[in-house]
């Protein structure tokens, strides 16, 4: 909590959860997840709030500011915070197309603060308000952006496992995962993390795929029936005496047959 004069601030950290996993036991989770389920996960946008309390008798304005306007949106970004009450304030990370590298963040928020008149506006609020070299006494509190990791969904119990015993850890002794254990944290993972869309899209593709692959097929088949048809057909000519061979030779025996009956 950041503390002024002014207001109370909570978080002093803008935390966006940023889909993020652990390499060692899911690896074939980052492998099927981050081609299917990657651009649904990112291109989505990430809210969280700020809550404001006045610790004064008096109306204060507020007004926030980042170092990187066109990635967040801020409702509302200037207010007044009525005297001992408090006032939410939603940032919102826009839609990213990729996600960071190394999962920091360098943006800012900076969050001011003032002594306003009695019974002021929202509309009254003007810029000339925060400005220190005007001689009003404007407080500042500097907030920094933080991506975290979502929520791990729970594990996996086996199937068959008796009533009232404690289920098994899904990591073994030596923080490895066997088979089976791997197989249902990853279908739990993927049921509590892949949007309904995404599952949907996967369906879809592994429905035209295995159709693709019965034409492929259906085709393969087709095509070793005729190659064995067409080499039945190349047998059968060439085991036989051709037609004009024959011809050939009769026509010579008729010539013979009429010379040697003149001489």
């Amino acid at each position: 909590m950041s503390t002024g004069e002014l207001l109370n601030i909570e978080p002093q950290e803008l935390q966006f959860p940023y889909p993020c996993f652990c390499c060692h036991c899911l690896f074939f989770i980052i492998f099927f997840v981050c081609r299917i389920k990657k651009k649904v996960e990112l291109r989505k946008q990430i809210s969280c709030s700020l809550q404001l309390s006045n610790k004064t008798d008096n109306h204060v304005a507020f007004k926030v500011k980042t170092t990187n306007p066109k990635k967040y949106c801020v409702r509302p970004n200037t207010g007044i915070v009525l005297p001992r009450s408090t006032c939410d304030v939603i940032v919102t990370m826009q839609a990213q197309k990729e996600a960071p590298l190394d999962m920091q963040c360098k943006d800012k928020f900076l969050l001011q603060s003032v002594v306003a008149s009695p019974g002021a506006a929202v509309k009254e609020i003007t810029p000339e308000m925060f400005n220190k070299e005007s001689g009003h006494n404007v407080e500042e509190s500097k907030l920094r952006v933080v991506y975290v990791a979502p929520p791990r969904p729970p594990s996996p119990v086996r199937e068959g496992s008796e009533e009232g015993s404690s289920p098994r850890a899904s990591v073994s002794d030596n923080g490895n995962l066997n088979a089976s254990e791997f197989t249902l944290a990853s279908r739990a993972f993927v049921e509590q993390h892949e949007p309904q869309e995404t599952s949907s899209e996967a369906r879809a593709l592994l429905s035209k795929l295995t159709e693709e692959k019965n034409s492929a097929v259906q085709q393969n088949n087709k095509l070793q029936q005729e190659l064995e048809l067409l080499r039945r057909a190349a047998t059968k000519r060439h085991g036989g005496i051709p037609l004009l061979y024959v011809l050939l030779v009769g026509l010579v025996g008729i010539v013979l047959g009429y010379l040697m009956k003149k001489t």
